[in-house]
């Protein structure tokens, strides 16, 4: 009776374990901030892909209220924002090693900066910190002509690369990405 017993309580719990997992993996699209993703074509074989969740702005002041002014921010929501190249690029004039990195950035009115971290796998928020950025980039700020709700990453594609921009709210950050 204790075997079937024990047999039966493993069965259960193993049976548990899957449904929470699929309802894990279902739940990541139906998040406020639901996943997204922007790829950039090198040409060749290569590209560079950039996979983020996208907040909605929901009437909310996006920059210098939300994302205070100054100070690093994820750059998305979730899990942290992921830049991922096949090839080695520069990006604003600065050489990236093909491979995985964390993106962040620090916006400011005039100018942002784009943190290219080593260090991948963080939670959202978590920054390592400098001593694992690979590079830190002057990023464009530019105005656009209608609000934006939902945090948008996207590739502008050109001859040789493109341009990286993040729109939302009225804000453009931009900054070139050039396939080496």
């Amino acid at each position: 009776m204790r075997k079937a017993f024990a047999t039966f309580s493993i069965v259960c719990l193993g049976l548990i374990f899957f449904v929470a997992a699929c309802h894990a993996q279902q739940d990541k699209s139906k998040r406020p901030s639901p996943p997204a993703s922007a790829t950039l074509d090198l040409g060749g074989g290569k590209a560079v892909t950039i996979d983020y969740s996208s907040p909605r702005a929901k009437g909310r002041q996006i920059y210098g209220g939300l994302v205070p002014f100054g100070q690093v921010w994820r750059t998305g929501a979730n899990e942290a924002t992921t830049f991922v190249t096949t090839g080695d690029v520069t990006v604003g004039g600065t050489l990236v090693p093909a491979g995985s990195y964390t993106l962040f950035t620090v916006p400011n009115k005039d100018k942002w900066t784009l943190v290219i971290s080593k260090k991948t796998g963080e939670w959202g928020t978590d920054y390592p910190g400098p001593s694992n950025d690979l590079a830190r980039v002057d990023m464009k700020v530019s105005t656009l002509p209608a609000p934006v709700e939902n945090l948008t990453i996207s590739f502008d594609k050109s001859a040789n690369g493109g341009t990286l921009n993040i729109d939302w709210e009225t804000t453009r950050a931009s900054v070139a990405i050039v396939k080496k």
